[in-house]
């Protein structure tokens, strides 16, 4: 058994552990954490099979906004737990169900002779799979890379406007009118009698 192997073993077996909690923990928070820790072993094994940009990709994309936004969400929601277990046992049948599919999904995809490891031959680079992908995407493939780039934008911008919706109950500042103003509407000057004004 090669090192590598050894290596293998070991960050698998904390990725399954750690779905396992992320499934079973009670608390929402945990299972944010766990499901954390299944994205950095997952990256381990993408680095054990060379593909740095996937495994860099995952930590960055994965847990460094999209985990950290849900563990924001959580931790500001007030979540009932209970109330949220109470449909475990009815949707438990299509669980099993959905899981079986996936498992099937899975053993097809790595018993098939179509996706060996020896179609990855042709895909070595002497500056890295970084750079290589990095050339097929802004060569080969640069039509649906900036095709998937525009549709990012415009959910973006659909994202900012809806978000900018003005409502009945929100207050908020309008600039051009605080600019408009001058000193002469927002002081008043008052006169008011002193000390000795009162005592005469």
């Amino acid at each position: 058994m090669t090192f590598q192997l050894i290596v293998f073993y070991f960050f698998a077996a904390i990725m399954v552990i750690a779905a396992l909690r992320m499934i079973t923990a009670k608390n929402p928070v945990h299972s944010a954490l766990s499901l954390v820790l299944v994205f950095f072993t997952s990256s381990a094994i993408w680095l054990l099979l060379e593909a740095e940009f996937l495994a860099i990709t995952l930590v960055l994309v994965y847990v460094g906004a999209v985990m950290v936004l849900f563990l924001f969400v959580v931790m500001m929601l007030d979540i009932n737990i209970s109330q949220m277990r109470e449909g475990f046992v009815k949707f438990m049948p299509i669980a099993l169900i959905v899981s079986l599919v996936m498992i099937v999904e899975l053993v097809l995809v790595v018993l098939a002779k179509e996706f060996a490891i020896e179609r990855t031959a042709g895909f070595q680079h002497e500056l890295g799979n970084t750079h290589a992908l990095g050339e097929i995407l802004y060569t080969e493939y640069l039509l649906p890379f900036e095709t998937a780039a525009v549709i990012l934008l415009v959910a973006i911008v659909a994202a900012i406007v809806l978000t900018l919706r003005h409502r009945m109950q929100t207050q908020a500042q309008d600039p051009a009118e605080q600019v408009k103003v001058k000193a002469k509407d927002r002081i008043r000057i008052v006169s008011l009698a002193s000390e000795n004004d009162k005592k005469s």
